[in-house]
């Protein structure tokens, strides 16, 4: 590497990243035998965020400074993510739960307010299942536990549904399907993720223009790594486990808010109530699956309102 590409690579660091939370500071915690990272924040009541596929923790820049004028605001790249570690084995959800919840046990917090999104939302509810008396309240953004509806999804879509844009009617998430492969996705994408990011953004977003080119660039510089897929594919791969996980748990009883998008609310409206009885299910119909991005000021503004109560 160049001195050029190393500087570069330099201003994608979590180190340069942080620069533009102010307030916020990097650090690292070995829990559950895996090393995570993860941002901080702000002072109040703790809110734990959890990203998902395929960001890191800079997938909240446009949320964790406002919510951080209230709450002590931690932002994790959950296991397989980012900086943290990405061992071999370990992404099912039950056991990156329990990551989250020794991580706030070595914290010393007693109780926290739980945030997820995507991946992170089905790693939220299933610290919610196994700790329930740790959890105050929880926000779930377009993600849910996996269930059984997973193995309905179509491996080919219905005719005429398959379309530049996804919507909450026509959905058709092949890389479900192609992140269940081993060890070809890391050869195909090394190098090349940001042709699956530039298609993926522009397919599930109502205006792929608020995802901008720099943070297209620093999630392509992080999942260009084929450990980085290796390990990210991996919370794909454990989907069977947390469904037959899911099957032993009890309807969660803490207040539960559910923010989906245009393509995601009408499942979520249907599903979240059977498994938490203190839910509500709210449509952000204006944005599509990348919130954060398309709609920062209105989840501010939900989420503040909802833990504030």
């Amino acid at each position: 590497m160049n001195s050029e590409e190393q500087k570069m690579t330099e201003q994608y660091s979590d180190e340069e990243l942080i620069k533009k939370w102010p307030g916020f500071e990097n650090k690292y915690l070995t829990v559950n035998n895996v090393v995570l990272h993860y941002v901080e924040g702000g002072t109040g009541k703790p809110l734990i965020c959890l990203p998902g596929w395929p960001q890191t923790w800079y997938s909240f820049h446009n949320i964790a400074p406002a919510l951080a004028q209230q709450y002590r605001v931690i932002v994790i790249d959950i296991r397989g993510m980012g900086t943290s570690g990405k061992p071999k084995s370990g992404y099912d959800k039950k056991t990156m739960a329990k990551d989250i919840y020794e991580l706030t046990q070595q914290l010393g917090l007693e109780k926290i307010h739980l945030l997820g999104h995507d991946i992170g939302g089905m790693v939220a509810m299933s610290m919610a299942f196994n700790y329930p008396e740790c959890i105050g309240k929880m926000v779930i953004m377009d993600g849910a536990h996996p269930s059984e509806g997973m193995l309905q999804m179509p491996l080919v879509p219905p005719l005429g549904t398959f379309n530049k844009k996804m919507t909450g009617n026509a959905q058709y998430v092949w890389w479900m399907g192609f992140n269940q492969v081993k060890e070809l996705p890391e050869k195909l994408l090394e190098g090349r993720f940001q042709h699956l990011l530039d298609w993926l953004f522009a397919y599930v977003m109502i205006d792929e223009t608020k995802m901008p080119a720099f943070d297209r660039e620093i999630y392509a510089s992080v999942y260009n790594n084929p450990e980085n897929i290796r390990a990210s594919n991996a919370w794909y791969q454990t989907f069977t486990q947390d469904i037959e996980d899911g099957k032993t748990y009890q309807p969660l009883t803490m207040p539960v808010l559910g923010i989906g998008s245009d393509v995601s609310y009408n499942y979520m409206k249907m599903g979240l109530p059977y498994v938490a009885k203190n839910c509500e299910v709210v449509g952000l119909l204006d944005s599509g699956h990348y919130m954060n991005e398309e709609k920062p000021e209105k989840i501010i503004e939900i989420v503040s309102s909802f833990l504030i109560v």
